[in-house]
């Protein structure tokens, strides 16, 4: 499988690369992104072949389908990154909390948020590559909360990598801050921003099309890289947990094979929807995906009016700062997919230039055909939080915006898949108030849910509250590119 670019060719760059390319130098040419020039099918036979496959064995028949230049012993070895899950028999359970509708829990990972499904074996792999290579990458990360933690996870005492993570200070919950400025590894460095995510993600993106910070990273024989969804290494991942749903649902008799379902995605740089959106054109029968935002909706301005306006919105925090996103980077491979390099090339200009696009009521309607949108506020969040937990269902307040697009989105009485991205554990002031219980601090709540409610708390969550914060760098957005150059 070959990579082409989201906004053409600039003529300094291939024209086409492989997956190891993309994944190591995932700066395409204008600085857009690199997508599969042509995505690989999922047949019926295929489908019913893997109907009761384990996980990994569903990832190794997916990664032939896309026939990526990765050594098969190094991907086997990164798959076994899942055994560490709660459960590696079942790394992704599927929890049916009302007749037609499942809850996909991507969190059983190490940081307990679905990034984990993706930057486990990523990492594995990209630390492979370099090393073969003889060569020294610095990873970035941008992170809205949960990205963040995920990376270090996965890089810490990596050879041949270094890792730097940029957050918004006091734009994430107490626990993925602490995920983070407790990390002792010494190949990894935390920066705090004074600022939001949009801030710290347009920081990495320029710094990724940046010469001559890569020129300064080349003098110290580093390349650059980035763990972001900008990265398509991630995003092939995401892929596979939307196929393995389907197939749950298919194998306790919930659905037939070939049935139709509604996905729902609670999402914020769109790499989680673009999974969904890669594996039904692959052939997986999916109705709509169903996109759920909370009050940072520019998601919902353009899935349901066509605009993306940046000029009308400022960012707010709220209680699901992981969503805490309008400058969605996925939605580019989408314009693309749908309309074409010139054409996304053109968008992406206006946007950079006016801070805003807005497409043809032709162009609505096509992006309609996959997608419709909506989105909740913390107080909604919150009343479906305790709706489902008097049910025996307790969810983070993430997972609890998509429920608002379950009941009044769907056209049609199909099967629901809803994604459940991190573990209550990492809100649990968010939730503890949301069940009727005032916490002063984190610690207080998370134990509060849990003795009221029987969910036991992780020890990779408990422990966090003991560790010594390594990392108290926070700067401004300009004093970045320094703060890591002093890094490496």
């Amino acid at each position: 499988m070959t990579f082409n670019e989201t906004r053409g060719n600039d003529g300094t760059k291939p024209a086409e690369v492989t997956f190891s390319q993309a994944i190591l130098s995932p700066s395409a040419s204008f600085g857009g992104l690199y997508v599969p020039k042509k995505l690989p099918e999922l047949d019926f036979e295929f489908l019913k072949a893997h109907c009761e496959s384990h996980y990994k064995d569903l990832c190794k028949a997916l990664f032939e389908k896309f026939d990526v230049d990765i050594d098969q012993t190094d991907l086997y070895a990164a798959l076994d990154r899942y055994d560490a899950y709660d459960d590696p028999n079942d790394p992704v359970p599927l929890n049916k909390v009302e007749e037609d509708a499942f809850v996909s829990e991507l969190w059983h990972g190490p940081t307990r948020a679905f990034k984990d499904m993706a930057l486990q074996p990523f990492g594995y792999i990209l630390s492979k590559l370099a090393e073969k290579r003889g060569e020294n990458y610095l990873i970035m990360a941008a992170t809205s909360g949960d990205t963040g933690p995920a990376t270090l996870e996965t890089f810490k005492n990596a050879s041949n990598v270094k890792v730097a993570c940029l957050y918004p200070d006091g734009g994430t919950s107490d626990v993925q801050r602490l995920q983070m400025v407790t990390e002792a590894a010494t190949n990894e460095k935390v920066i705090g921003i004074h600022g939001n995510f949009d801030d710290a993600q347009t920081a990495l993106k320029n710094l990724l099309a940046s010469d001559s910070f890569k020129e300064k990273l080349q003098a110290s024989q580093t390349q650059l890289s980035a763990a972001n969804s900008v990265n398509f290494g991630r995003i092939i991942f995401q892929i596979i947990y939307h196929v393995y749903s389907y197939l749950q649902l298919v194998k306790r008799g919930e659905i037939d094979m070939g049935e139709a379902v509604y996905l729902v995605v609670p999402s914020g740089n769109f790499g989680n929807a673009l999974g969904g959106y890669y594996a039904k054109k692959m052939g997986l029968p999916v109705e709509k995906i169903l996109i759920a935002s909370n009050v940072n909706n520019i998601l919902t301005d353009l899935i349901t009016k066509g605009e993306y306006d940046l000029t009308t919105k400022s960012l707010i925090q709220t209680t699901s700062p992981a969503m805490d996103i309008l400058k969605s980077s996925n939605v580019e491979r989408i314009l693309f997919d749908k309309f074409g390099a010139d054409r996304t090339k053109a968008l992406m200009d206006e946007l950079n230039q006016t801070g805003k696009y807005q497409l043809s009521s032709e162009e609505l309607e096509i992006l309609r055909e996959d997608f419709d949108a909506t989105f909740s506020s913390d107080e909604e969040g919150k009343e479906v939080i305790a709706e489902y937990a008097k049910k025996g269902y307790i969810m983070d307040p993430h997972t609890a915006t998509c429920f608002k697009a379950y009941k009044n989105l769907r056209k049609k009485s199909l099967k629901t898949i809803i994604y459940s991205t991190a573990e209550w554990t990492k809100f649990s002031p968010t939730v503890c108030e949301a069940l009727g219980h005032k916490a002063e601090r984190d610690l207080d709540a998370l134990q509060w849910v849990s003795e009221q409610f029987n969910v036991p708390v992780p020890a990779v969550i408990a422990e966090l509250f003991e560790k010594p914060i390594v990392h108290q760098t926070v700067v401004d957005k300009e004093k970045i590119e320094e703060e890591i150059l002093k890094f490496i």
